[in-house]
């Protein structure tokens, strides 16, 4: 449930959206039991209902948002609201399980803009998805992991060598994979990487049946606390962990001041957030299902603050672009400022 299979996505069309519904409802089927599977089946359904209705309602600003982050906090405090309203503009907030869903939900046209980290634009780009990058954060390289048991004899990413790597394909910490697997003189072919999203690569790291998992906040610092589950590596050194802002490039040529209202709105509240953890985790907790100590740890690992696209940006994200085309992990080479948006 990612973009493993790149659809020929039709922009706006209700084909497109039956598509995204079809593959969101099946991750909530693979979910199962799991929490939270109901959830993105109602999401997913609340998108594509929004994605057919667009031609009715060009005046709702469709928010694609993930389980943890300042769009939680916007959310909550129902500011962005607040500021559009005079501008004759809704919002519709849409909750994905991870950035490549989030950036399947734009393709298909049901998502105006979002908030992803540096990996999945890499794999959507490679996919014909039509977006752009309008900010960015700071780098949180603390903010993901590989991490394994306690008593796992892994002790340093060299020892993966042979071992079943559970991760979500195309998320932030697929390049942070590469990058530690290439510094221990590893290959990708020398490991079975699983493909899972972020509820079933839980479910099997706690049942073993996979030896580590990367994985990235609050769902590594849930795992830490609630499975005392140990790191081999994070970011540091590795990578940036840059959280990216994305918008459907029509959106945002069109609606450029609702786009800046958006951004400035974030900027706000990651002010606010960066100087109140504590009242942050105790907002976020009842949100996101998590306890206010464990988000702590994760908010304590975040960037804070918007930054605009610039050229050293975009030529990490170039780099990561490179990467994975010689890896064959996505089919071609890609020019990553082609998605820059020039009105940023």
């Amino acid at each position: 449930m990612s973009l493993d299979n790149q659809d020929d996505h039709t922009g706006h069309s209700a084909n497109g959206s039956r598509r995204l519904l079809l593959k969101l409802a099946a991750g909530a089927a693979t979910a199962g039991a799991l929490r939270g599977a109901t959830a993105l089946a109602g999401a997913a359904a609340l998108a594509i209902r929004s994605g057919i209705a667009r031609a009715d309602d060009s005046k709702t600003l469709r928010v694609g948002y993930q389980k943890y982050g300042n769009f939680v906090v916007l959310k909550a405090q129902r500011t962005l609201e607040k500021r559009l309203a005079p501008l004759g503009f809704n919002v519709q907030w849409l909750e994905f399980p991870g950035g490549p869903q989030l950036l399947e939900g734009l393709a298909a046209g049901a998502v105006d803009v979002g908030t992803v980290g540096e990996t999945p634009p890499i794999f959507a780009q490679a996919g014909g998805v039509d977006f752009v990058y309008i900010a960015s954060e700071p780098p949180a390289p603390q903010g993901e992991a590989i991490v394994v048991h306690q008593d796992s004899p892994i002790r340093t990413p060299a020892d993966l060598r042979g071992k079943r790597v559970a991760l979500n394909r195309g998320s932030n910490v697929h390049y942070l994979l590469v990058k530690a697997l290439q510094k221990a003189n590893l290959k990708y072919e020398d490991i079975h990487p699983v493909y899972l999203a972020p509820a079933d690569a839980r479910a099997a790291f706690t049942s073993r049946s996979v030896d580590a998992w990367v994985i990235w906040d609050p769902y590594l610092a849930a795992v830490e606390r609630q499975a005392n589950a140990r790191q081999i590596a994070n970011g540091e050194n590795l990578v940036r962990n840059t959280q990216y802002y994305i918008a459907s490039r029509s959106f945002a040529n069109a609606h450029a001041p609702i786009v800046h209202a958006l951004l400035e709105e974030i900027g706000t509240v990651d002010t606010w957030a960066r100087n109140n953890v504590p009242a942050v985790a105790a907002q976020l907790s009842p949100l996101v299902g998590l306890d206010a100590p464990t988000l702590e740890v994760a908010l304590k690992r975040t960037g804070y603050g918007v930054q605009a696209i610039n050229a050293e940006t975009l030529a990490y994200q170039q780099q990561i672009a490179d990467t994975f085309s010689d890896l064959k992990l996505i089919p071609k080479k890609l020019a990553v400022a082609d998605a820059r948006w020039q009105s940023a």
